[in-house]
């Protein structure tokens, strides 16, 4: 097995009047040439966005973009005039294709909107751009990690990618393992709140780990936890 660390005190980090965006590999100003992906994954943003504010009408092309509400209302409106406000609970997905424009406002004006904005690199460039979005509420099972995400119709959500997201709320003292779903394969956890040890590392609230060169791994709990695993071809 092997891994790369990424602690949260050393990420990238966005501040404007109405966001602060911490990026976990290469965004905006930051440049790190150690951390520009994780194989198929290009971006993990960890972003807080003000009441009534947001990133404005803007353009994507050729990337596959998720985004999982921690708090609030999170607003989308595209080019293909999809208009939905998504809540903890839920996720979206949009594939850029060809190209869209979208913009991913905060719908309260009195609460700040918490989410993960993650961009997996598809195996397909220029299809046609799709937006979706999904409840994963009667998917997510406690002390499990459940599937959220894959590319073969087993979730309501695909990615145009060999791309797997599993995401739980597990207690402390748990043991949990995971097996990939293809060689040549690796996993980026990413510690969305807790504690837990994976291989002999400690991980701790919004820390990051790649893991490849390896078919499976177990993680412990070390405090009750919420954690997220992305699995992309390496």
């Amino acid at each position: 097995m092997k891994k790369v660390i990424h602690k949260a005190d050393t990420r990238g980090r966005s501040r404007y009047d109405w966001l602060d965006s911490h990026h976990t590999f290469s965004f905006d100003e930051y440049f790190d040439s150690e951390r520009i992906n994780f194989g198929a994954l290009r971006v993990l943003n960890d972003d807080r966005v003000a009441p009534g504010e947001g990133f404005q009408t803007h353009p994507h092309k050729n990337m596959e973009i998720v985004s999982i509400p921690l708090k609030g209302k999170l607003e989308h409106g595209d080019s293909k005039k999809n208009n939905r406000v998504i809540t903890v609970g839920d996720i979206q997905v949009m594939s850029a294709g060809t190209g869209i424009f979208h913009s991913e406002m905060n719908g309260s004006k009195t609460e700040p909107v918490e989410f993960l904005q993650i961009w997996i690199m598809p195996r397909e460039r220029n299809t046609h751009p799709a937006y979706n979005d999904y409840s994963i509420r009667e998917l997510e099972r406690k002390n499990e990690l459940s599937l959220i995400v894959s590319p073969d119709g087993s979730t309501p959500a695909s990615l145009l990618q060999d791309t797997w997201f599993s995401i739980g709320k597990v207690e402390a003292g748990k043991k949990l393992g995971y097996h990939l779903h293809q060689t040549h394969g690796g996993v980026y956890i990413f510690l969305i709140e807790g504690e837990i040890v994976v291989d002999g590392t400690v991980m701790q609230r919004r820390d990051g780990m790649g893991i490849y060169d390896t078919n499976s791994f177990e993680l412990e709990t070390l405090k009750d936890s919420h954690i997220l695993l992305i699995e992309v071809p390496m």
